[in-house]
Parts: C-alpha cells; structure tokens; sequence
C-alpha cells in the first residue's frame, strides 16, 4: 500500500476551520521536530479552497540570510514579482506579508522561534503593525498567517510573553503532539505487522513521530527484523536518520548540555543529587552549572522530564529525570557511540551492540508505551480501566517501587502495574510486588476501603504464564490486551 494520511483527525478539522473562515486569521502551530506540523497544513490546504500559498523555512541566520530565503521562496511558489517586489529588510518583509494576505495567500513561516535571536527580533515589531492593520480590517482579508514552531517555550516569549511585540495577536493556537498509538497500530497493519515486540520496538524508538515511521517505509524495512531496520536506518552512508539527532536536537544546543543530556539518557529515574554527583565526577562542572543546565533543559526545551511519584507535593525532594523524547533517548543510550564508531569497527559487531542497549531502552520504554496505552483507551471509551488522573509511579527512600498507579475515583477502584520485559520474571516478581503493594497502602491507608487491584504485565505473556497469575487473583495483561480494539 502506498502511504497515507494517519491520525491527527481533530488538528485537520481545527486548521479546515481557519482556512475556511475566509476572514484575517494568525495561527501559532508547536510541536518538536519532524512530528507533522508541514504535512498537516499541507493535507488541509489541498482540502480547502486555498488557491494561494506562500511557504518559507525561516534560517537560523541573520537578516541576510533570512531575506535570501525569502526571496527564493517567492521565485519557488511562483510569487509574482510586478505585485510582490522582493523585501531587501526585514521591514518590508513585514509588509510583504501584509499585502500578500489581501491578496487571499496562506502565508506560513516555519522555525519561527528563530525571530527570538536579537539579529531578527525588530521583525516582531514590524510585524505587529501590519498584523494590527489586517485584524482591524479582518472581514475584508480572506489571507492569512500561520507562524510554526518547534521550541515551544521561544514560540511563547514570542507570541503570549506580555513584554513581547505580538502578545495576543493570534487568533488561532494548535499544539501539534505524538501521533496516538492507535494511528501507530494502523501504520504497522498497513506496513508491517502488530506483533507485540515490533510495536514495542518501534514505539521506544520513533515514538508518534509520522516522519521517522515514513523513513522506514520509504527503505522498505518497517517490517524487518530489528537489526536489518537499524542498519538500513542509522548505519549505512545514505541512513536516512544517521545524522538527524545531531542536525535536529543537539545542534539546537550549540554544543552545550551534552554531557546532562547523556548521562540521563543512560541513566534515567535519577535524582537531583544523584545526576549532580556523577556528572560532576565526568565534566568536573559545579553544582550550580548542572543545575542550570538541567533548568534549561526543563524549561526551555522540553527535552528532560522531572516526575515526582504520585501524591507528592510539587516541592517534594523525591524528583527524578528522565529523557522526555523517546527519540533523543534511543539515540544517546543506544546509538551514537556505535554508529560513530563506524569508520573502526565492523558493522555487524556495532548494529548487534545497538540492538542489545536498545533492548535494554525498552524496559523503561514499555512502562511508558503501557501508561500511554491505558491513557488512551480510557480517552476513547474503550473496554479496561477507566482513568480519573494520568497515571503515575510511586517511590519512596525505603525501596517501596510502583511502576504504574491507575485512579479510577469515581468507583473507588486504585490498581497497581507491575511492568517486565520478559514475561518469565512475572510470577517471581508476585510477592516482591505485594509488598510494595503493602507497604503503599500502609503510607495512604484511605485506600485500603477502595477496590484494591494488582496487574502483572509483559509485551506478551505465554497462556501458562496468565493462568499461574490469573490463579492467584491476579490481573495479567499483555501488548496484545492493550492494544485490542485501538
């Protein structure tokens, strides 16, 4: 089958709405890189009656670099120049946008967070008189800007910040987030198989990124064995994501947070103390630069999570970080030094130490492939548990470890997840589990009047295994169970 269109079916109907409302409109579109911010503008542009389009990717440059990309942007779209004379400053830019939307263009500015630079941050100001010259006359404008971004907090100084020149212009925001995994299992139906360990290893690698799914297609190899895909993918010349975290993740970082960004990705569930110490012993930076540099991380870009485990208050000294993009988490624990180590070592050697580190990535993976799971089942109304709160994992100083904690608090019903990679350590994990079961209820005994429900879950879980632990009065689930029906 040739590829299509998957998921986002609420985002396209949101965008059809703005390009069909044939009045001014300024829409802010986020999401990271490569999950389909262009593809969806495109997929509801040949939907709609837009008969005018004018894209172009905003450089991280300067002006010059910036105008030059503008200008080659017009020639590519076919912008007349009689009508549109090219912008020689990033003034008449501005007001090439302005005049391009009474003439009825959709006009989109990807990588938009780069107008934060102080080299380009006039054109904010620029654009904000023509933008309050357009809303004032919005009935008589039938074009229209859509501002795209992959770096959602300098998208916010930009556009929500109330010092900034464009705060609360826009008419229109759409966060853009991973595809479901019900959009991920049509992929793989259409393309490969859903066989339980193939979505988990895809899932831990490309999460809901469209892109990287595609470039599997595109190779022929989303259906292969996991070695022959990581080969085809990350470790032959023309590997079509061989270099992207560096061009698309860590380039963005000028060099900096290398070390942060590594040593959480090999060592994720650390805590504050924990990643300040060991980083310290490699980098020799101070505290208080770790500490910076996980604060940018954070805040800035979204790359590294904090979590805090269920009930803790928000100032609780019980934080643990974690890489937030399944992407950038496979590439740093699994990837890089084998597929740098390329011009050395035989490939097959590094391809088969890849996918042994990256076995090892899925375990922390399929904890959040299965919290995702019951997420969205319980969204989509479907059969399971239904969820009153995100789930959430517990922990405490005296070795007390949940791995996933599921509220249902308008029946009173909390359950307990216990996640393995290998089914085989379920039954032996039982009384382990009890007792941190135990000792859960012991701090928060409101619960112990609830519905009390434990659940034992693996990728898949051989029938004689689901029979000894259905046997004890326990839950057994597996990939195939989680996935039923999505």
């Amino acid at each position: 089958m040739t590829w299509g269109f998957y998921g986002r079916t609420e985002e396209l109907r949101r965008v059809n709405g703005i390009l069909t409302r044939n009045r001014w409109f300024f829409a802010k579109m986020t999401g990271r890189r490569r999950i389909g911010k262009t593809t969806l503008i495109q997929r509801a542009i040949q939907a709609s009656d837009a008969r005018h389009v004018y894209y172009v990717q905003i450089p991280d440059s300067g002006p010059a670099g910036v105008l030059s990309a503008v200008r080659d942007a017009l020639e590519s779209f076919g912008v007349p120049a009689e009508k549109f004379p090219r912008p020689r400053t990033l003034a008449e830019f501005a007001a090439l946008i302005n005049s391009l939307a009474r003439a009825g263009y959709v006009v989109i500015l990807d990588e938009f967070q780069y107008f934060i630079r102080s080299q380009l941050a006039a054109f904010c100001s620029y654009l904000q008189a023509q933008v309050d010259t357009l809303s004032a006359e919005a009935d008589q404008v039938v074009g229209g800007l859509i501002v795209l971004g992959s770096i959602h907090t300098e998208m916010t100084a930009l556009l929500e910040d109330r010092s900034a020149p464009l705060y609360s212009r826009t008419t229109d925001e759409i966060a853009l987030s991973h595809l479901d995994i019900g959009s991920i299992l049509e992929i793989l139906r259409e393309h490969a198989d859903t066989e339980p360990n193939r979505l988990l290893f895809l899932w831990t690698l490309f999460e809901g990124v469209p892109k990287f799914y595609r470039d599997c297609y595109e190779q022929g190899v989303l259906g292969v064995g996991r070695q022959d895909l990581l080969r085809k993918i990350f470790f032959e010349s023309s590997s079509p994501l061989r270099t992207e975290a560096d061009n698309w993740f860590l380039r963005e970082l000028r060099g900096r947070y290398d070390v942060v960004l590594k040593f959480v990705a090999r060592h994720g569930g650390s805590m504050h103390n924990e990643l300040v110490a060991q980083i310290q012993e490699i980098s020799r930076e101070s505290s208080e630069q770790v500490s910076g540099y996980l604060k940018v991380l954070v805040e800035r870009y979204g790359l590294i999570e904090k979590k805090l485990p269920i009930f803790a208050p928000s100032r609780a000294r019980k934080t643990r970080y974690y890489l937030a993009d399944n992407f950038l988490k496979a590439w740093l624990a699994a990837l890089a030094n084998p597929v740098a180590a390329l011009n050395f070592r035989p490939v097959e050697v590094l391809v088969a130490r890849a996918d042994k580190l990256l076995f090892d990535v899925e375990g922390k993976g399929f904890e959040k492939l299965v919290a995702n799971l019951y997420e969205e089942r319980s969204r989509k109304g479907l059969p399971g548990f239904n969820l009153t709160q995100r789930i959430e994992g517990y922990w405490d100083k005296g070795g007390t470890e949940i791995d996933l904690i599921a509220l249902n608090d308008a029946e009173s019903i909390i359950r307990f997840g216990s996640c393995k990679r290998a089914a085989d350590k379920l039954v032996a994990d039982l009384p382990v589990f009890d007792a941190h079961v135990r000792r859960f209820l012991e701090v928060f005994p409101r619960f112990e009047k609830w519905s009390i429900e434990r659940v034992s879950i693996a990728p898949v879980v051989p029938a004689h295994v689901k029979g000894e632990i259905k046997g004890r009065g326990r839950i057994v689930q597996d990939l195939d169970d989680l996935t039923a029906d999505l």
